[in-house]
């Protein structure tokens, strides 16, 4: 059975691709901004290392492009400039608790790119793709609770803040914020 790879159409100002391996040197670029990295690990900048060991390894055991689940790419339409990453997976990834129906997104952006909606509309250029698909019940989305910016994208998308949870990862327990949206008309 031949099944088709999902492509994100370019929207308004972005274009977007799949990533992979090849890419792991725009991830470590990414990662170099304290101020980027500040909610994810109190703003320490990434070991090529650990892009090329962990981070890589990890988006690849979840990057399906038939589902559209993966590291996606934001690039800037008119110039090509790669400005940061959509991440679309299973929610649970890589855990006991895996939800096939229910879609986590998360964004990482370069600085220079805050406060214009670009993370609003990469993220639902890419909802606005997967809720076709019939198995997607729910989009979701972690956040640090003062992660304002953040937070403000999860409504845009149209999620509601459901609880304060412990996300379990590989690496350690981290408190977040739970926001998700049902996908409706189906």
């Amino acid at each position: 059975m031949l099944t088709e790879i999902i492509s994100i159409p370019d929207s308004v100002r972005l274009r977007y691709r799949m990533m992979d391996g090849r890419d792991a040197d725009l991830l470590f670029e990414l990662d170099q901004d304290p101020v980027v990295m500040h909610f994810l690990n109190d703003g320490k900048p990434t070991p090529r290392e650990e892009i090329d060991e962990y981070f890589v390894p990890r988006i690849e055991a979840f990057t399906d492009p038939t589902t559209g689940c993966g590291l996606w790419a934001v690039n800037d339409k008119d110039s090509g400039d790669y400005l940061g990453w959509i991440l679309v997976r299973q929610y649970g990834f890589g855990l006991s608790y895996v939800e096939p129906d229910n879609i986590e997104l998360g964004w990482r952006l370069k600085r220079h790119c805050w406060g214009q909606g670009i993370a609003t509309e990469a993220a639902q250029a890419i909802v606005d793709v997967l809720r076709l698909n019939p198995d997607v019940l729910k989009f979701s989305a972690l956040t640090d609770s003062e992660n304002f910016a953040s937070t403000r994208v999860m409504e845009k998308l149209g999620m509601e803040f459901v609880d304060s949870r412990t996300h379990h990862t590989p690496k350690k327990d981290v408190p977040v914020d739970y926001y998700e949206m049902e996908v409706w008309g189906q």
